[in-house]
C-alpha cells in the first residue's frame, strides 16, 4: 500500500515535470521546422498539456481499467472549470475579451453534447473512439484556420507569446525525447499505484480517476492559471481550460474506447457527465452575457464554482462510504 501511494505521488510529480519538458521540446522543434507560434500554441501545446491524461487513459485501458481513464477525462474537465477557474477567480477577476474564447465555448458545448450522445447507450466502443478523434481533428483544423485569419485577437497574441521557442534544435530534440520517455514511465507508475490504492480502499477505478488522478493532474494548471491571471492574461487562462476540456473529452475518452471498449459506469451518466455539461453551459452563459461589461468571472462566481467542486468531491467520497461509488 505504501509503495502504491509513493507511486501515485511520484507519478503525478513526474507527469507534471515531463509534460512541461515535452511541450517545450515539441514547441521548439515545431518552430525550427517553420510552424508559427500561434499554430504551435493551438495544437502542440494543447496536445502536450493533455498528454498526461491521454497516457493515463491508455495505460488504464491496456491494464483492463478503462473506467480509470474515463474518470480521469471527465474529472479533469470538472476540475478545470470548477476548481481552476473557480479558485483563480477568487484571487483575480477573469474577463473574457477574446473572440477566440467566445467561438471556442460553443464548440466545447457542442463536443460535450456530441460525446454525451455517443455514450448515452452506456457503452464506449471503438467506433465511438474513432468518431471522437475525428471530431477532435476537425475542430483543431477549423480553429487553426480561423485563428490564422484573426491574428490580432487578444488571446492569439497571448497564446503566441507563451510558446517556448528559445531552445536550439539539439536541445529541443533532447527535451522532446526525455519528456516523452518520462511521461510514459510516470503515467504507468501512476496507473499502477492508483489501481492498487483503489483495491486496498475498496473504491472503484472510476472514483480514483475522478478524484486523486484528476485533481492531481489539474493542480499544476491551477498554479499556472493564477500566475496568468495575475499578469492580466485572463483570456489565455479561460482559453487553456476550454482547449484542455476539448482534448480530454475528444482525445482521452477516444483512447479509452479504442484500446478497451467497455460499459460506461452508471454513475458517469447519472452524475458526472451531467455535472460536466452543466458547468460548461454555466461558463458559456457567463462569457455570453448580454452586456460586454458582464462577461466576467468575479469572486462571487469563483466562490460558487469552488463550492460546487468541494461538494462534488464530498459526494464522491460519501458514495464510497455508502453504496460503494
Amino acid at each position: 500500500m505504501l509503495l502504491a501511494i509513493a507511486a501515485v505521488v511520484a507519478g503525478l510529480v513526474l507527469l507534471v515535470w515531463s509534460s512541461d519538458r515535452f511541450v517545450d521540446g515539441a514547441s521548439a522543434l515545431a518552430f525550427h521546422f517553420g510552424v508559427s507560434k500561434l499554430v504551435i500554441g493551438l495544437t502542440v501545446v494543447g496536445l502536450g498539456t493533455s498528454a498526461p491524461e491521454m497516457l493515463v487513459s491508455a495505460f488504464a485501458a491496456l491494464g483492463g481499467n478503462p473506467a480509470l481513464g474515463i474518470g480521469n477525462a471527465i474529472g479533469s474537465n470538472i476540475a478545470n472549470i470548477a476548481l481552476i477557474l473557480g479558485v483563480t477567480a477568487l484571487f483575480f477577476p477573469l474577463l473574457a475579451h477574446s473572440r477566440i474564447v467566445r467561438i471556442e465555448l460553443p464548440i466545447l458545448l457542442g463536443t460535450t453534447l456530441f460525446g454525451g450522445i455517443l455514450v448515452y447507450n452506456g457503452f464506449l466502443s471503438r467506433l465511438d473512439g474513432l468518431l471522437l478523434l475525428s471530431m477532435l481533428a476537425a475542430v483543431m483544423v477549423w480553429l487553426v484556420r480561423d485563428s490564422m485569419r484573426n491574428k490580432d485577437d487578444v488571446m492569439a497574441e497571448e497564446l503566441a507569446s507563451e510558446v517556448e521557442v528559445g531552445l536550439s534544435l539539439r536541445e529541443a530534440a533532447l527535451w522532446f525525447v526525455v519528456g516523452l520517455v518520462v511521461l510514459l514511465i510516470s503515467a504507468r507508475m501512476l496507473v499502477w499505484g492508483a489501481v492498487i490504492v483503489a483495491q486496498a480502499l475498496g473504491v472503484s477505478d472510476l472514483v480514483i480517476g475522478l478524484t486523486i488522478v484528476a485533481v492531481g493532474t489539474s493542480l499544476p494548471e491551477l498554479a499556472a492559471s493564477i500566475a496568468g491571471a495575475r499578469k492580466g492574461e485572463s483570456d489565455l487562462v479561460i482559453g487553456n481550460v476550454i482547449g484542455s476540456n476539448m482534448f480530454n473529452l475528444l482525445g482521452v475518452m477516444a483512447i479509452a474506447g479504442l484500446i478497451s471498449p467497455s460499459k460506461i459506469p452508471a454513475d458517469v451518466l447519472a452524475r458526472d457527465f451531467p455535472l460536466m455539461a452543466g458547468l460548461t453551459i454555466a461558463l458559456m452563459l457567463v462569457a455570453f452575457s448580454f452586456r460586454a461589461s458582464e462577461r466576467h468571472i468575479y469572486r462571487l462566481e469563483g466562490a460558487v464554482l469552488t463550492g460546487v467542486f468541494v461538494v462534488y468531491q464530498y459526494l464522491l467520497f460519501a458514495s464510497v462510504d455508502g453504496v460503494g461509488g
